[in-house]
């Protein structure tokens, strides 16, 4: 008969961020740098480790909020499961769900960004999770299997020409920032190009930059590349790092950064670090032709490939909540 699991919510930050780390799926969604940041956005943040016999099984950091009598649960990047709760992922998340007590209104959604396995999949698909799929679930990805100059030689001329402009420009220098007050600068610069970016675009973010600015000046695995011209600030790129993939997160810049091809040296710089650090996949933070072509045809030129990017998987005890939920947010 196989061993009862076990959840105890942990709220040592340190604790829970080196047992998380330990794990080859671990990503920052899942740490606590996010969840702080949740948090400072009114959200009431939870994490507990599921065992069975003192051995780790999986561990869950998951975001609450309330709207009237609707309660709304969000898990991002997990749960995060170990080699024995790849094995036992069905009974894993059913002890979750148990956890969360339910009610008839609430629903629960997961969403791996990326880091989803295929025992996490197949233990969605048995406890009855839908996935809610849009266009714009999409992303590039670049194998970093490969080597740099096969990758370079793969580029569209449109992006490896400007590329090599910029590496020849003298005035044109990149920094990844190691020192906390020189990113929390570089991020205070990146607040006000991106809210520029966004009044002249017009484009929808989830980014809260006053509720994100210490976290990504604080988490050592947020990357914060400063790209300057003649030592004036004119590019902020911001990724972030796990074992397995570096995935580009934000960018802002202003219109000297457009006329000397920054953003194109921006992302090299990234690719180069991320196949330093033994990362297996560059994710290039999603794309929205319809919405925003002009992003799109950027990324494209790099001569990645479009993946489907995980889905968001929604479960709530009412068949009726589920199916309405799914629609709901299909038409997002």
């Amino acid at each position: 008969m196989a061993a009862e699991l076990a959840i105890a919510e942990i709220a040592d930050d340190a604790d829970w961020d080196r047992r998380v780390w330990a794990r080859p799926r671990a990503n920052i969604y899942c740490a606590t740098p996010w969840g702080s940041y949740k948090a400072r956005r009114g959200l009431t943040v939870r994490r507990a480790v599921v065992t069975t016999d003192g051995e780790e099984l999986a561990f869950v950091q998951w975001q609450e909020r309330r709207k009237g009598p609707v309660r709304f649960v969000h898990v991002q990047g997990g749960p995060l499961l170990t080699g024995a709760g790849e094995r036992r992922a069905e009974a894993v998340f059913r002890s979750f769900v148990a956890h969360l007590d339910l009610g008839r209104l609430d629903l629960l959604a997961i969403d791996y960004e990326g880091f989803e396995s295929q025992d996490a999949t197949l233990a969605l698909l048995m406890l009855g999770f839908a996935p809610v799929v849009q266009a714009r679930d999409h992303t590039f990805e670049l194998d970093l299997g490969q080597d740099l100059e096969t990758i370079r030689a793969a580029m569209e001329p449109r992006w490896r020409k400007p590329l090599n402009k910029a590496e020849r420009n003298a005035d044109l220098t990149t920094h990844f920032l190691e020192e906390r007050t020189e990113r929390l600068a570089a991020f205070d610069d990146f607040t006000v190009m991106y809210a520029r970016l966004r009044q002249r675009k017009g484009f929808a973010t989830t980014l809260q930059t006053d509720a994100y600015r210490e976290v990504a000046a604080s988490d050592p695995r947020v990357l914060i590349l400063d790209v300057r011209e003649k030592g004036e600030r004119v590019l902020v790129r911001i990724a972030h790092l796990s074992a397995e993939r570096c995935t580009d997160f934000y960018t802002a810049s202003n219109d000297r950064a457009r006329a000397t091809s920054a953003a194109s040296l921006a992302v090299w710089r990234l690719v180069e670090r991320a196949k330093a650090e033994a990362c297996h996949v560059f994710d290039f933070g999603g794309i929205d032709p319809a919405s925003n072509r002009a992003v799109f045809d950027f990324k494209r030129g790099l001569g990645a490939t479009v993946v489907q990017h995980d889905p968001l998987w929604i479960y709530a005890k009412s068949p009726a909540v589920q199916k309405a939920a799914g629609l709901l947010l299909s038409l997002r």
